[in-house]
């Protein structure tokens, strides 16, 4: 039988609320509360933070306070990522980040959604990847929504609200997102 945290992994429905999920979730937050309130800078003492939070981000990752997310873990990065200030991702399953991306001021990438069902809603959640490729620039305050692919070197408007894969090399804006040119031509 499958833990509760194997479920959310693995995309299944799971229980949001077991113990070792909530434990989990607390160890985030004091992490984020030392980088967010005692640091706040970047310095020796943040990036330690940063490398404990994300243990499977590549060290060259740069993150301006505040920034918020729901595990840390499941947060993949390449190197030469930055973050600006306000960025919330909410982390329940694997979220993939290429290298040499620039994600602005309050970006939100969510991997977890929740059923239709109010009476569903109430005890279970859902998770789904999200994957954005190398040399992407996703404007500032864009919404990545959960199991959206992002391919390689696409600019992501400010304000997009992204609800389905974009091809790579482009430009995509608006709410919901589309592609209004390819970057390459």
């Amino acid at each position: 039988m499958k833990t509760e945290k194997e479920k959310m992994l693995a995309g299944e429905v799971y229980f949001g609320n077991d113990k070792e999920l909530v434990a989990e979730r607390t160890k985030a937050k004091r992490l984020l509360h030392k980088l967010n309130v005692t640091e706040y800078i970047m310095n020796g003492n943040s990036r330690n933070i940063v490398q404990q939070l994300l243990p499977n981000s590549n060290k060259r990752i740069y993150i301006e306070p505040p920034f918020h997310c729901d595990y840390g873990y499941n947060i993949h990065s390449g190197e030469n990522v930055y973050f600006n200030v306000n960025c919330v991702i909410l982390d329940s399953t694997k979220i993939t980040i290429g290298s040499n991306v620039l994600i602005g001021p309050g970006v939100h990438i969510y991997s977890s959604t929740h059923p239709l069902d109010a009476n569903e809603r109430r005890i279970i959640q859902i998770s789904k990847p999200v994957s954005i490729g190398s040399d992407c620039w996703i404007g500032g305050n864009a919404v990545i929504c959960p199991g959206v692919t992002i391919g390689n070197g696409c600019t992501i408007g400010a304000g997009s609200v992204v609800t389905k894969d974009i091809p790579a090399n482009s430009l995509a804006v608006g709410n919901p997102a589309r592609v209004i040119r390819n970057l390459k031509e």
